[in-house]
């Protein structure tokens, strides 16, 4: 517990200073993407995949899906930096040799201007498409995906994958949802309790996607001596964190798997949780649900509306729930059609409870 609270306290350290520069790993995108190829072999088949707030020159999401760009079927894949000079956190910078050794190298525009990187045909003549083909040149601005020129490139992709600036996460999904994209992409656990986020995981719009292994999510950093400790692992050199999710409205296999319960009388009688075992759930003060503080203690068999953790939506099906609102914890609820905003909180013994999501069963059984 003390990793984890450790953990969300950086991620959230991370956002107020504007240390945007995380790092994911291959395999962490590798198992991700595979979820969404075994659901359907040939989701990326003719498609141009843009890779926006990305740094091509270090990304494993450009080598990923460059090295993968036959086997996928890609169409099209477009890759793009944000210019050093234009960050708010800034590192030491360093062009690598791969931009100093090109005759186009500009010592200028690799501070000012971002990069863009693209890849659509076999350049080196090896008969096959991969990273070695990848054709690069400045960008006339700095990258900033809410400039004219990536959002002409946002209109062009079919997908946007990336893991985008914390601190600007709310901003980046709205631009993706405003050009109506398929989008892939890395965020907070806590950014579901957005009142510009919530109501599209409540109208099927987004939801969470196939999931870091075990919830635990690592990446590479340029700072290394600002983090509590266990979050920062010098022998690996990564970061550690657990409240981060991928987002997506990407179809996936796990999100249609139902979520197996017990029945309320079950439940009572053999849960592993003494919040529940032996006692009858309870019913919230301001609120005709009752509160379940636990995924696994979703009682089968009730027909009324339960209030759940935002964890919940890791085991979320669409076939066998119904999201219908939500409750927040600091007092800026957000209604979702449920409350009339006299008291956002769930209330149990005059006290309030945690985030709650509000669901249903569509089919109630024994």
């Amino acid at each position: 517990m003390k990793d984890n609270k450790a953990s969300n306290r950086n991620l959230t350290k991370a956002k107020n200073t504007k240390n945007d520069e995380f790092y994911t790993q291959y395999y962490d995108i590798e198992r991700e993407v595979n979820a969404y190829l075994e659901y359907n072999p040939d989701v990326f088949r003719e498609k141009t995949i843009l890779l926006p707030c990305d740094d091509p020159e270090w990304s494993n999401f450009t080598k990923f899906f460059a090295q993968n760009f036959e086997t996928f079927g890609l169409k099209k894949l477009i890759s793009t930096s944000y210019a050093p000079d234009s960050k708010r956190y800034k590192t030491p910078y360093q062009p690598t040799l791969f931009e100093t050794q090109n005759p186009q190298f500009d010592q200028k525009k690799t501070i000012i201007n971002g990069k863009i990187f693209t890849l659509t045909k076999d350049k080196s003549g090896d008969g096959k498409i991969d990273i070695n083909d990848l054709e690069w040149t400045y960008l006339e601005g700095d990258g900033d995906f809410r400039s004219k020129e990536i959002i002409k490139l946002r209109n062009e992709a079919d997908f946007i994958i990336t893991n985008p600036p914390f601190s600007l996460f709310r901003e980046f999904l709205a631009w993706i949802v405003e050009a109506n994209k398929d989008f892939l992409i890395i965020g907070s656990m806590n950014a579901i309790t957005y009142k510009e986020i919530f109501p599209l995981i409540k109208e099927d719009k987004m939801w969470l996607g196939n999931g870091f292994k075990a919830g635990n999510a690592f990446f590479s950093s340029p700072t290394t001596n600002d983090y509590a400790e266990g979050v920062f692992n010098p022998n690996t050199g990564l970061v550690k964190f657990r409240n981060v999710v991928w987002f997506t409205n990407i179809d996936h296999g796990r999100r249609h798997q139902p979520l197996p319960l017990m029945t309320m009388a079950d439940n009572i009688k053999f849960s592993k949780h003494k919040e529940i075992k032996g006692k009858e759930y309870q019913q919230y003060e301001n609120y005709n649900a009752i509160e379940v503080s636990y995924t696994d203690a979703i009682p089968s068999d009730y027909e009324g509306v339960m209030g759940v953790p935002i964890s919940f939506l890791n085991k979320y099906s669409p076939e066998q729930f119904e999201i219908i609102g939500m409750a927040e914890d600091n007092g800026k609820g957000f209604s979702g059609g449920i409350w009339d905003g006299q008291n956002p909180h769930c209330v149990i013994n005059g006290k309030n409870k945690f985030k709650r999501i509000f669901i249903k069963h569509r089919n109630p059984t024994i």
